[in-house]
């Protein structure tokens, strides 16, 4: 590394540092048509020219990108090398665990623990782990950040432990911002220097510059790709790969163009825009495929806007929704408080790449090409649980009505502050202006301010029953809105901020006051929650809420003043103001400029370099923690939230041979788009559930049991939540919603987690048959993780999300699908026959179709989603992580 066989390595000289570089405009000259091809492109093949080894790069991979086909879905494999790896605390503490107990692993097979070390950046934000309890005041962000302290200390120990132990890694502390937003904010480098490695020799030697790339554990990292950084999420297993110096394999990508023109029009937001954005793509079809916007229209979007845009890739489906390097990048670098040696370095290197666009930049070949008028575009919802289902506002009151349509209209009376009110279905319960989405972007934060002060003015209140919060995506946030004098009109209206980090979208929306939520379960009731998130699947928001909107900071805050969802914002009244005249949403709609003028003022970079300026420190709550001693970490065998993972016990040296699978049982039979937070919750404990049972036999209280979230360290815990959403509807079980199957033949209804064990112990194979878009959602390394641990061989699906396919193959586990035209129901498949799966033994391929046999005489073929032979010798493995374990050694 690297073997520069195209002789591509090159000199810049940037003020008086002169860097080593690879160049593409020199690999153009070798007959090469680099300026067609897509930015992203660009960017991957530059990764390819640096890490050209001959074994894991070769120069035929360089070929094959270089010489690009639009029209052609490539079956050509690449390997991906990451500058660097982003972790969140609910993905990260299961990510340190897991290289914890390889280093475990490593002595047992008699290997050296010092090799399980991070080989290159990987920096960890805590902020998934606070929770809204206290809301409304201003004492709420104090009360929320001690009970976080106090529900995660054990985690926060360990990974402070991580942070001494491993030389590479750092700890962003909580209460600091979302992952997302301080990535954006402040560890986004756009262009990376460092020392070439030291396995290179010869070269030109010195500082080598190449692009800022990388992998994260939670799936909206492609956020990033707002500011021309290449990047997404993986999961969790995936990441410490990386972390541990592995490519990652994928296939030659197809790119599609998004082609922007025109501009926002008056009333409409970023949030308008990627609802709109989201619904277009979901529709087109762009799983495993990268988005690249491009046309006249980018350069009317604040990068921030673009940030929207490319956070919610994983909602559209694509692997990334990228925009190129241009003008307004480096004004967002100028305006973050990035160091002007960065910013001169960014420009020049990207120039010097070909990788800078400018307005006479000609738009490159694309694979497809879609088009959007920004013009077009209109207020909007998604909801009430899927983020691509867009409704426009003029039509959300109807739209709701189709929810409750066939309910009865009940009502039932409450006891609010004194008051009495009537809560009907549409009540809004929750209005949380939160996520990485938009609380990046000031121009919608802004907007809810404005919306907030107008509302002041006329005398407009927020419902009683409305539980609202503002979780604002990092401090500077707060700095501008006080600035701008907007932060006092958001608490009038009692949207304090609660805590600085992914609270409701994640599903850290807190309990409901008692009495609202006696009286939603008294009514079976669909109460709202109405959220400037990117996810509002079912279950995830709030167990009491099962209609949850994603919607602008502006509307969040309308909402909360109408109190309901069945209401008509363009022709109803708000409310009434102080002389009992009528109140509507356009009566105190900011203008556009007036939220230019108020972001130009008060968005200032000073604010930026303050609050980054120190940010490892944390506050005294995380100076307070001692910090575990020794390179290996001292497992405490009664913790409730950091156990040593399993997956290395026993492992011997070697890997066995795959086997057939016989004798199998379908432990969960499911439908069409099963997300990751139907097989691995990330909020709240049920108090009847299995992991509840296992918390209480371990004295832990059930005012303690935190989140699944925050117990990702604890595998006992995980393993029991697994198919655990109150939401699921397993076929085995018609009729029942919830972590609930039958044990076969026998038919005993009993809970998964249950049925598994009973499974194991009678040493049969498990199944999960599924529709399509399986494990769509967040990268949750979990719901791969928990569906190895019981006991399941392989999943039989018409589709796959990209991230939950590699984390199944990651972990062992079998990824197949039906083929074309055939599904559970033209098969006649119940979920009771037992299945044989033949063809794994003999000469298992990438994409082998293989032959599945029931004991009812019906048999089919299934396609091997194992689609690289990288992918392929994971799975022989065991696992990625066995897989690395075994490489190191």
């Amino acid at each position: 590394m690297s073997k520069n066989s195209f002789g591509t390595e090159s000199t810049l000289a940037v003020g008086k540092k002169s860097y080593t570089y690879f160049s593409l405009p020199l690999l153009e000259q070798k007959g090469f048509k680099i300026a067609r091809l897509p930015f992203s492109l660009k960017i991957l093949l530059e990764n390819l020219l640096r890490c050209e080894d001959g074994k894991s790069v070769t120069a035929a991979d360089i070929e094959a990108l270089a010489q690009w086909d639009p029209k052609v879905q490539s079956r050509k494999e690449i390997a991906f090398m990451p500058a660097r790896v982003l972790l969140q605390d609910f993905t990260g503490v299961p990510a340190v665990c897991d290289l914890a107990a390889m280093r475990d692993a490593m002595v047992e097979l008699n290997g050296n623990p010092a090799k399980i070390e991070p080989l290159m950046p990987s920096e960890l934000v805590i902020d998934h782990s606070v929770q809204v309890d206290a809301f409304g005041s201003k004492q709420a962000f104090a009360i929320n950040a001690q009970k976080e302290f106090e529900r995660n200390k054990e985690r926060y120990l360990f990974l402070r432990w991580g942070q001494k132990a491993f030389k590479t890694f750092k700890v962003v502390p909580p209460d600091t911002g979302i992952v997302h937003q301080v990535n954006l904010e402040f560890l986004g480098r756009v262009v990376m220097e460092s020392p070439p490695p030291p396995f290179v020799k010869g070269g030109k030697g010195g500082i080598w510059v190449y692009p800022d790339t990388l992998v994260g554990t939670d799936s909206h990292t492609t956020m990033i790709n707002g500011l021309g950084v290449l990047g997404w999420g993986v999961g969790g297993i995936e990441a410490e790969a990386a972390m541990l110096g592995q490519p990652l394999p994928l296939l030659i990508p197809q790119v599609v163009g998004f082609k922007l023109t025109g501009m926002l029009a008056e009333g409409a937001t970023a949030t308008d825009l990627v609802l709109t954005v989201t619904q277009i793509l979901r529709k087109k079809g762009v799983v495993g495929k990268f988005v690249e916007f491009f046309g006249e229209g980018v350069s009317r979007l604040t990068l921030a806007d673009r940030a929207t845009l490319a956070n919610m890739a994983p909602e559209y489906g694509a692997t990334c929704g990228i925009f190129p390097i241009d003008g307004e990048t480096l004004n967002y670098l100028r305006l973050t408080g990035r160091k002007k040696e960065q910013i001169t370095l960014v420009e020049a290197y990207a120039k010097a790449q070909g990788i800078f666009r400018t307005k006479e930049t000609p738009d490159p070949e694309f694979s497809d090409v879609l088009e959007l008028d920004l013009a077009t575009v209109v207020p909007s919802l998604a909801g009430p649980k899927r983020p691509q289902d867009r409704v426009p506002l003029t039509n959300a009151k109807k739209s709701f009505g189709e929810v409750t349509k066939g309910l009865d209209k009940s009502s039932v009376a409450v006891q609010l502050e004194g008051k009495s009110a009537e809560l009907t279905h549409g009540s809004v319960v929750i209005a949380a202006i939160t996520s990485c989405t938009n609380t990046s972007n000031p121009s919608v934060l802004i907007g809810a301010g404005l919306l907030a002060k107008k509302a002041n003015e006329r005398g407009l209140t927020v419902k009683p029953w409305v539980k609202t919060s503002l979780a604002p995506g990092s401090k500077v946030v707060a700095e501008y809105l006080k600035e701008a004098g907007l932060l006092k009109e958001l608490e009038t209206l009692k949207f304090h901020v609660v805590g600085y980090g992914c609270t409701t979208c994640i599903g850290n929306s807190g309990p409901l006051p008692e009495a609202i939520s006696k009286a939603i379960h008294q009514g079976n009731l669909v109460a709202v929650a109405v959220l400037s998130g990117n996810r509002n699947f079912e279950g995830r928001i709030n167990p009491d809420v099962r209609a949850n909107y994603l919607a602008s900071p502006p509307l969040v805050v309308a909402y909360a003043l109408a109190g309901r969802m069945d209401i008509d914002l363009y022709n109803e009244p708000l409310g009434k103001d102080k002389k009992g005249k009528d109140v509507f949403l356009k009566d105190i709609w900011p203008s556009t400029g007036e939220i230019g003028d108020a972001v130009r003022k008060s968005v200032k970079p000073e604010m930026f370099i303050e609050k980054y300026g120190d940010v490892y420190k944390g506050d005294e709550l995380w100076q307070a923690l001692p910090v575990p001693e020794g390179d290996r970490y001292a497992w405490e065998p009664d913790s409730t939230y950091i156990r040593k993972p399993p997956f290395f016990e026993q492992m011997p040296r070697q890997p066995a041979l795959p086997a057939d699978i016989p004798g199998a049982r379908v432990l969960v039979s499911l439908n069409n788009s099963v997300t990751t937070d139907h097989i691995s919750p990330a909020g709240s404990i049920a108090k009847d559930s299995p992991a509840a049972k296992y918390l209480t036999s371990h004295g832990v209280d059930p005012k303690d049991f935190n989140s699944y979230g925050s117990r990702r360290g604890n595998h006992e815990v995980m393993i029991r939540g697994t198919f655990g959403n109150i939401r699921l509807k397993n076929l085995l079980v018609p009729g029942v919603e919830g972590g609930w199957t039958r044990h076969l033949p026998d038919g005993e209804r009993m809970s998964i987690y249950d049925a598994s064990m009973k499974y194991q112990k009678e040493k049969v194979p498990l199944l999960v048959i599924a529709g399509k878009e399986y494990g769509s959602g967040s990268s949750r390394d979990w719901a791969a993780k928990g569906t190895r641990l019981l006991g399941i061989q392989a999943v039989i699906a018409e589709s796959y999300e990209r991230i939950h396919r590699s984390n199944l193959i990651g972990m062992g586990v079998l990824p197949l699908q039906f083929t074309e035209g055939q599904n559970r129901e033209s098969l006649g498949l119940t979920g009771e026959e037992v299945y044989e799966i033949a063809g794994i033994r003999e000469n298992l391929s990438p994409g082998k179709i293989l032959k599945v046999k029931t004991d009812t005489g019906k048999s089919f073929q299934a396609v091997s989603r194992i689609d690289t032979p990288v992918e392929l010798e994971y799975y022989r493995h065991g696992g990625i992580l066995q897989y690395v374990l075994r490489q190191l050694i």
